[in-house]
């Protein structure tokens, strides 16, 4: 199984890469080599394994971020009841 998570576009770099806002105070660099689209800075992309896969509508990305919250809370809780225990 794979799994992306949506990014804000920050900044352009060189060589077709930029640098991605996963939130929570996480900034990358992707490549958008695969994305045969125009971005601009603020837009929303998916990010697999370092490249941008696809833009997103900011509800879609908005949308996905909320349950990648949930399941990082989901997990800190299980793992701070393991450390109770």
């Amino acid at each position: 199984m794979c799994l992306a998570i949506p990014a804000q576009v920050e900044e352009f770099l060189e060589d077709q890469m930029i640098l991605a806002d996963f939130g929570r105070g996480v900034k990358r660099e992707v490549s958008i080599a695969l994305l045969g689209e125009e971005l601009n800075k603020g837009d929303w992309i998916l990010i697999h394994t370092g490249y941008a896969v696809s833009i997103m509508s900011p509800e879609e990305a908005h949308d996905t971020l909320a349950l990648w919250e949930e399941l990082w809370k989901s997990e800190e809780e299980n793992e701070n009841s393991l450390e109770e225990s």
